[in-house]
């Protein structure tokens, strides 16, 4: 009941602004009817030098298959119109009750039987659809055949020993119809060299409202050797044991239903796509807990990962909730670019980094090697093991909108190049390290940036100034617990407090918009605010009414009350901030 309430007020808050004006900084992100915060009751899971409280540090991810989907989806995304079923009519029924299957010829449809085997080759016959019933613990069903088709699966259960349980050999478009109000289970066992339960030589798309339930306990789940379409009132949840949830060669396009996936073999993935991943509508919840493993072949330390794409990741909508426990898991790792447009995505890991052979895989919320663009939607990560980092790319990192949080073990949000944020609302809290941290230039150009770092020599926002690069601050609403980096160029002006108190709530006004605040509970010194005119500060304020963000840490133009003024300062740039916060030397978020 927990989680379904969670799920209710996270779905109640999805509006999308894509940037801040400069009249009005905390323009409503949310339109949720919050009229009030209470901070009662969270758990601190926070650890390292600097911890905070709130969802953000308490948010979990299960395996739901009974909360409705979500409504609000993207326009759904189908490789070819023939993917679409309502396009089709397959009206040429065969039906096979695999509880006492017989051979036949019916409609030019030839179906043989070897004990509980069953095989059906419609040939060059159109329009066929194969309706399966019954259960069977030592038996499958084998298609074969030169023109699409579809499989009903209308209260079935398939258990295969030797092989899978569901084996799609066509080549042709295979159309799985889960018949409403039904529940159907695939499996098979350790005898075969299978490469999933259900496996499909060709494309593969899901339809209708039942539940299906495949488990692989020799590789894949799900394989296709093309590619993969779930759609809406879809239910279906996959496991493995052996290798990845659910494999694709060519794509995996989520545009509805409830997808749950559990993986718990070594540096396996809830979902594998040699190509492109979409997803732009429906809930998908994966479960990963194997360790890091080493592989031998490509000489590399490797770990699990909820989705991994070799190509392109894209989110447009939907919900996406992901949780890795085992040593080096990721919950997103893309190889190319990673686009969040909208939908809700909520990360959590756990495990420690994976040594192996003097290489290591580390832990990450959402990793990838391309360009990593934030366009919408939200987006929450929380890393609590060894070198676990939040959001991270080895390119640049662009925020134009959306809600971003991430509290991390290592760096919040890390690029290796360019960072620029330019709208939405970022909040950045590096447990151990810096919150925002460019290998690069960092330009703050609009948005909302709530950051925080560890302590010294950690600052709230890093750029590169060992490697030439520079933090440009050009616009935008900015609250850096810990400062910012040594030589910044602020071409906007940005202010200072020397120290701060502790899991305490400011006060931040710009003309008639105010962002509240709750610091951490231990973190880097000094405060360092900026926004398109001069802020006032004020501390031990009392907020009511406005829009929550960042899980209750922000509340955006809430009512203040009571508090007392805090002095600012100029501030010119660099971490040297004197005055230790928390009161003194060596207390919360002072010296370690």
């Amino acid at each position: 009941m927990k989680r379904i309430v969670f799920f209710m007020m996270l779905a109640a808050s999805m509006a999308v602004i894509m940037c801040c004006s400069a009249e009005d900084p905390f323009e409503e992100y949310y339109d949720n009817g919050n009229s009030s915060w209470n901070n009662g009751g969270n758990t601190n899971n926070g650890g390292g030098s600097s911890a905070t409280t709130g969802e953000l540090a308490s948010f979990d991810v299960a395996i739901d298959k009974m909360t409705a989907e979500p409504t609000e989806v993207a326009t759904g995304y189908f490789p070819d119109e023939e993917d679409v079923l309502s396009e089709d009519d397959f009206t040429t029924e065969v039906a096979i009750d695999l509880s006492s299957p017989v051979a036949k010829t019916e409609n030019g449809v030839e179906v043989t039987v070897s004990g509980g085997h069953v095989t059906a080759n419609h040939g060059s016959v159109k329009k066929v659809c194969y309706v399966l019933s019954g259960t069977t613990t030592n038996g499958s069903f084998t298609v074969v055949g030169e023109k699409k088709y579809a499989v009903r699966l209308n209260g079935v259960s398939i258990t295969n020993p030797d092989s899978a349980a569901l084996n799609l050999l066509s080549g042709k478009r295979a159309y799985i119809i889960i018949n409403g109000g039904t529940t159907n289970t695939l499996a098979d066992g350790t005898g075969g060299s299978q490469k999933g339960a259900l496996y499909c030589k060709g494309k593969l798309l899901f339809n209708g409202t039942g539940e299906l339930s495949v488990t692989g306990n020799t590789n894949n789940g799900i394989h296709s050797a093309d590619y993969i379409v779930f759609n809406q009132g879809n239910n279906i949840y996959v496991k493995s044991t052996a290798n990845h949830g659910i494999k694709a060669n060519d794509g995996v396009f989520i545009n509805g239903g409830i997808l749950n996936v559990e993986v718990s073999a070594a540096a396996a993935k809830g979902i594998n796509c040699e190509s492109n991943i979409i997803v732009n509508g429906g809930r998908t919840t994966v479960l990963t807990t194997g360790n890091g493993t080493y592989d031998s072949d490509d000489k590399e330390a490797k770990g699990s990962a909820g989705i991994k794409a070799d190509s392109a990741f894209t989110i447009n909508g939907g919900e996406l909730w992901l949780k890795s426990t085992g040593s080096g898991g990721k919950g997103i790792n893309v190889d190319m670019e990673a686009v969040f447009n909208g939908g809700s995505v909520y990360v959590v890991t756990t495990g420690g980094q994976y040594s192996s052979n003097g290489d290591t895989s580390s832990p990450k919320g959402i990793r990838a090697d391309g360009n990593i663009n934030i366009n919408g939607g939200r987006i929450w990560v929380r890393t609590n093991g060894k070198n676990g980092e939040g959001i991270e790319t080895k390119s640049t990192m662009t925020i134009t909108g959306g809600e971003v949080a991430s509290y991390a073990y290592d760096d919040a949000i890390n690029s290796k190049s360019t960072m620029t944020i330019s709208g939405g609302y970022v909040y950045a809290h590096g447990k151990n390290n810096d919150g925002l941290d460019a290998n690069g230039n960092c330009y703050i150009k609009g948005g909302t940036v709530y950051a925080i770092c560890s302590g010294t020599p950690e600052v709230a926002i890093d750029a590169n100034t060992e490697g030439g690069y520079k933090l440009y601050v050009e616009g935008g609403t900015i609250v850096a617990v810990g400062g910012l980096e040594n030589g910044s160029s602020l071409t906007q002006s940005c202010y200072q407090a020397s120290s701060w108190s502790a899991s305490t709530w400011y006060a931040l006004t710009i003309g008639s918009s105010t962002l509240a605040f709750q610091t951490p509970s231990s973190g880097g010194n000094g405060i360092v605010v900026s926004a398109a005119s001069q802020p006032t500060l004020q501390s031990g304020v009392t907020v009511s009414g406005g829009t929550s963000c960042f899980g209750g840490l922000a509340l955006l133009n809430g009512s203040v009350s009571g508090g007392s003024s805090v002095s600012l300062s100029s501030y010119s740039g660099g971490s040297g901030m004197g005055g230790n916060p928390g009161g003194g030397f060596g207390g919360p978020g002072g010296w370690r």
